[in-house]
């Protein structure tokens, strides 16, 4: 879809947030130490579950990240710049218009310049180091007291950034007001924080829909979801367009599927979900009746009165979770190219390193760990086929 804008001198035809592609690409091609911004994404699509005012995620299209909401029944494009490197001081009017390497390369300018398309802008800034005080009046809510047009806060922003920028302007004509109108600061402390922050937004949104979540298994779907959102930025505009953007019906049909499976992994007999996600692989019968076996070994253990140390025991049982859920986040996103026997036999190695590290001396824990593995996956937790969007 095309907007022609007839309140600038000519007829000026915008192109769609959706379908010309980013003027630049360069963080799909080299994400390196981006997991700060996906989480942040993450909080994003989580927000997305909650509400219908969020259509839409971008990860690495337009911006960092870009949110198509619906305001009053108007769609906007809000244009998201995250910064996650951690400044040795509060940001300040001179961070934000400092230009890096020439005409247009401050912070300011170019979210400034993201003002392009056919949706009337928005625009974010999320940092986990605070701002200084002219710049506080950007981290209130937009509409709220304190940020009216003529306020004595607004107009001395203003006036700081036209000191940097007098005339600037975006390619639709709006000016510095305009963006600071429009525009938010998000301070999100680091990416620990904004993690756990997701993780308990997760689970009281699983208790408002009334598909009650553990903490463990609402940390496999935070995984997933970060998984989702690092994966749709790394796509390439051409010739993933569908990749890079996250429809809220996608994401809420994921919710409804995911969270019933574990809901009913949790609720089945013992070994009944375990044998049909080894069946789904194409696993043999020999391998999945040995597999259940080794579950069943494994409960029977946990019911031993001190068959290890508790610390130990959880400990071990910690680090099969850990290891599966990092090689279940490389398989999901693309990372692995084999099969699902193939993965769980890539899950069995590594289970297999852990028990070759162990002490000199110390019993033997292979079938404990595999046992343990199985058990997560009967309980919905853990899978070796490759998910579904």
């Amino acid at each position: 879809m095309t907007v022609i804008d007839d309140t600038l001198p000519g007829p000026i035809v915008w192109p769609s947030i959706d379908e010309i592609p980013p003027q630049e690409e360069g963080g799909p091609i080299a994400r390196a130490g981006f997991s700060y911004q996906d989480e942040v994404a993450v909080g994003f699509l989580i927000e997305m579950l909650r509400s219908s005012a969020i259509v839409k995620v971008h990860c690495e299209s337009h911006d960092d990240i870009l949110i198509v909401r619906c305001i009053d029944g108007i769609l906007y494009a809000e244009f998201v710049q995250v910064k996650g490197n951690q400044l040795d001081q509060l940001w300040s009017v001179a961070n934000l218009c400092t230009r890096k390497k020439g005409l247009g390369t401050s912070i300011f300018e170019v979210s400034l310049a993201r003002d392009r398309h056919d949706l009337p802008s928005l625009f974010r800034l999320v940092t986990h180091r605070p701002v200084a005080p002219p710049l506080r009046v950007l981290t209130y809510p937009l509409g709220s007291l304190g940020r009216e047009s003529d306020g004595s806060a607004v107009v001395a922003l203003q006036a700081a950034i036209s000191e940097y920028h007098p005339d600037a302007k975006s390619p639709k004509g709006n000016d510095t007001q305009f963006w600071i109108e429009n525009c938010v600061w998000d301070i999100r402390n680091d990416q620990s924080n904004i993690a756990n922050a997701n993780l308990i937004k997760l689970i009281e949104l699983s208790a408002l829909d009334s598909r009650c979540l553990l903490p463990e298994q609402a940390q496999v779907l935070l995984t997933e979801l970060r998984e989702w959102a690092k994966r749709a930025g790394e796509a390439r505009w051409t010739p993933d367009r569908d990749k890079k953007v996250i429809a809220r019906d996608e994401v809420c049909a994921w919710w409804v599927r995911r969270t019933a499976e574990i809901r009913d992994g949790a609720a089945a007999p013992g070994g009944g979900k375990l044998s049909h996600k080894l069946d789904e692989i194409g696993a043999g019968s020999e391998m999945i009746a040995l597999a259940v076996e080794l579950r069943r070994d494994y409960a029977a253990l946990m019911r031993t009165p001190r068959y290890m140390e508790a610390d130990e025991t959880a400990e071990l049982q910690q680090r099969v979770k850990s290891e599966m859920m990092r090689l279940r986040a490389r398989y999901s996103a693309g990372h692995l190219d084999i099969d699902g026997v193939e993965f769980l036999s890539l899950c069995l190695d590594r289970l297999e390193e852990v028990n070759e590290a162990r002490p000199d001396g110390e019993q033997d824990r292979s079938a404990f760990l595999q046992g343990c593995m199985y058990d997560i996956t009967d309980r919905c937790l853990h899978r070796f086929g490759r998910p579904l969007r």
